[in-house]
């Protein structure tokens, strides 16, 4: 999916720092350095975009097995940058690569924020519960 001029998608995650701007001020649970600098390398994919001066203002990962289990995580676009098509563009590209590179039929799961929730219809994402429900262990 093209982006609309001046943005580019980068293949791989943002720095630690622009990770940890790209939830935050998009409105994902902040996370510490620590867990940002464990976390980006153990992904299975990921794209973040830049605009014309390089910056990071959106993303998205998969992380999972490579075999059957793949879910999307940290799909963020800085507020000033939404309603562009780039969170579509990010979606793209994760399911692209998975579709690629996955066995056949994949299991690819997300949980659904609100704001994300038509995005994620428009790429054939369903609810699935009452079936199954999606569960946390809460932070102590």
């Amino acid at each position: 999916m093209p982006l609309p001029a001046p943005y580019r998608l980068v293949e791989g995650p943002p720095d630690v720092d622009a990770y940890l701007d790209l939830r935050r001020l998009s409105g994902l649970t902040p996370r510490t350095r620590a867990q940002a600098v464990a976390a980006l390398p153990g992904g299975w994919a990921a794209v973040h975009v830049v605009d014309g001066d390089g910056r990071p203002v959106g993303m998205g990962r998969v992380i999972g097995d490579g075999g059957w289990y793949f879910h999307v995580v940290d799909m963020a676009v800085l507020p000033e940058h939404q309603r562009r098509g780039l969170g579509d563009a990010i979606l793209t590209w994760l399911l692209d690569r998975i579709r690629a590179s996955a066995p056949p039929d994949p299991y690819v799961t997300l949980m659904a924020d609100e704001p994300g929730r038509r995005l994620y219809a428009r790429h054939g994402f369903v609810a699935t519960a009452p079936r199954t429900i999606g569960m946390a262990l809460p932070p102590t």
